[in-house]
């Protein structure tokens, strides 16, 4: 069914509730996990958000993990990693999709599910 999946993260908590999807739909499909971390600026420590990130899918048990800090558009960021790494899933949080918020088509998840070019899950975070 899925084979890869990329998951974008933020460190934030929210993030992280997609990263738990992240790790439910790898483990009952047993696919690769790229998760991802879009940086427009200084500040933050994007890589350790990806690697706490990571530590987590590990831990339950997710073998085949792989990080990436990318300087981009969040929205991009994603998109363009599954193109490269030949994803078949993007799961996202659903931050920015609250309210009036969720018409408008600058928010990253609704961005994302409009041109992705695979599956995408926006998982409920909160």
């Amino acid at each position: 069914m899925f084979n890869t999946i990329v998951v974008g993260t933020d460190g934030s908590q929210r993030a992280g509730g997609a990263v738990e999807e992240a790790a439910a739909v790898a483990k009952a499909t047993g696919a690769n996990v790229h998760v991802v971390r879009a940086v427009s600026g200084p500040g933050g420590d994007p890589e350790g958000e990806v690697e706490q990130a990571a530590e987590t899918l590990r831990g339950e048990g997710i073998e085949k993990v792989e990080t990436h800090v990318v300087r981009d558009d969040p929205s991009e960021a994603l998109i363009n990693a599954a193109d490269q790494h030949g994803a078949d899933l993007i799961v996202i949080g659903n931050k920015g999709m609250t309210g009036a918020q969720r018409f408008l088509l600058g928010s990253v998840p609704n961005d994302v599910g409009h041109h992705a070019n695979c599956s995408v899950l926006i998982a409920r975070t909160g």
